[in-house]
Order: structure tokens, then C-alpha cells, then sequence
């Protein structure tokens, strides 16, 4: 016999999933249709929809998924970087795909003291340190100057890739990132 999740991971599962595929302005009824739960359970974990998107964001995808991908590659810094751009191939190449939820949710909260900003801020600079680390490990003359450059490659991936998957921009970008990484 399998267990149900709580109303708490009900709660985050519906909203991963709702706000990927709709945008973070999805109403609270359908989160909490899918989750199946009573509108007093958000209130009690998460103290509204608000504080909900904040640990979806979080929660989601984080840094973890691009630290599993550089591990697998081993532990050359160029390889692993550039295995980034080969699992933003594989990623947005699926028909699911629907870009990044952290630049989507910063794009669309218009109010800037959104709680939900931190958490998008966090995660940005979260993966500009893992490239500056492997940069600096690879002896790149400006690791903080070209892991931004990494991290406007990945944001610029994500974005086209919605726009136009048939252009394959992670192959592109995974071009680029060799120029920046170097010799």
C-alpha cells in the first residue's frame, strides 16, 4: 500500500506543474483542484498563493540538476561545463518544455517587493558561481566575467528555445561557451 502525500507536497506538486505550464498566474482554484485539498491547507503551509510560488521556486529544478549533469561529465571543468549545453539540448528539445520558470516568474511578477524575487535572484547567481567555480578551476583568466557569459548563454538557450525549438540555440551557445572557455 502506498502512501498519499500530504496536502503540503500536494500543494507543491500541483504548483511545479500548473505554474510551468500556465505561467505563475494561475489561479488558486486550479492548484488546488489538482492538489485536492481545501483552500485552508495553502493557507496553513505556504500563507497564500504568494508564499506557495515562493517555494515552488525554491524548491524546483535549483542548482541540483545542473550540479548531476556536471558531475556525470567528470571532472574536467571544460567537459562539465559544456555538458550544461548538451542537457539544455536534450531539455528543450522535449514537447514539453516551456522555458525557464525562474525568468518567467521574474517577467511576470510586475511587483517588485514580490517575495518571489528573491528566490529567482538566488537561483541566478547560484548558477553564475557553480560556472565562475569551474572557470576559475580551468584557469580562465576572468572567471566572474565569463560565468556571466555562461549564464546569459543558458538564460538566452531557454528563451529561444521556446520561441524557436526547431533552431536548436543550445547547440549554438554550446558553440560559444567553447570561445569563452578557451584553449
Amino acid at each position: 500500500m502506498t502512501t498519499r502525500p500530504g496536502p503540503r507536497e500536494r500543494l507543491l506538486d500541483a504548483a511545479r506543474d500548473l505554474t510551468y505550464a500556465q505561467g505563475v498566474h494561475v489561479g488558486v482554484d486550479a492548484i488546488l483542484k489538482q492538489a485536492d485539498v481545501a483552500r485552508r491547507s495553502l493557507y496553513q503551509h505556504f500563507g497564500g498563493k504568494d508564499g506557495l510560488i515562493v517555494e515552488v521556486l525554491r524548491t524546483s529544478a535549483s542548482l541540483t540538476g545542473y550540479r548531476q549533469v556536471m558531475d556525470a561529465a567528470g571532472d574536467d571543468p571544460r567537459d562539465r561545463v559544456l555538458a550544461v549545453f548538451d542537457e539544455l539540448e536534450r531539455i528543450t528539445t522535449q514537447p514539453s518544455f516551456r522555458g525557464c520558470r525562474y525568468t518567467a516568474a521574474e517577467l511576470t511578477l510586475a511587483d517588485p517587493d514580490h517575495p518571489a524575487h528573491a528566490e529567482i535572484r538566488a537561483f541566478k547567481d547560484g548558477l553564475h558561481e557553480l560556472f565562475a567555480a569551474e572557470l576559475t578551476r580551468h584557469g580562465h583568466p576572468a572567471p566572474g566575467f565569463g560565468a556571466e557569459q555562461l549564464v546569459v548563454l543558458v538564460d538566452g538557450v531557454l528563451a529561444h528555445a521556446v520561441t524557436r525549438p526547431d533552431a536548436h540555440p543550445a547547440l549554438a551557445a554550446r558553440a560559444t561557451a567553447e570561445l569563452v572557455l578557451g584553449p
